[in-house]
């Protein structure tokens, strides 16, 4: 069971705005720049992301929303991750429900909210 997308409409609304600031400092976490698909404008997401031996892995806590979307479709995105921007390419949806990408603490805290799905991306050359 991933988070209900009702939780992913507040947390976009109210949580994001206050512990914005905090994430941006955490390990683990980090913000997506993206644009939309259609209205080009530029949003920003908070994520749970982990470094992997090949880049990046996003843990996708509410299944694939909107925001999964747009890097999809745009093929990139920039990454905050501690206050530093990283341009990421390639993104590519993987379905790995042992969550290999993710260090062993985070695993069974994923593994409890049913989080089986990531979005892979590669540092842009």
């Amino acid at each position: 069971m991933v988070l209900p997308r009702r939780m992913a409409r507040i947390n976009r609304v109210a949580s994001n705005h206050v512990l914005g600031p905090i994430v941006r400092q955490l390990p683990g976490f980090g913000i997506v720049v993206h644009h939309g698909r259609r209205s080009g404008r530029e949003y920003r997401t908070p994520v749970n992301i982990f470094k992997t031996r090949d880049g990046y892995a996003v843990a996708l806590v509410y299944g694939v929303g909107d925001w999964t979307r747009n890097v999809l479709a745009a093929g990139d995105c920039v990454v905050e991750i501690r206050r530093h921007p990283v341009r990421l390419t390639d993104p590519r949806l993987v379905h790995d429900p042992t969550r290999a990408a993710v260090p062993p603490p985070v695993r069974p805290m994923l593994a409890a909210i049913g989080v089986t799905d990531f979005l892979h991306l590669r540092p842009a050359p």
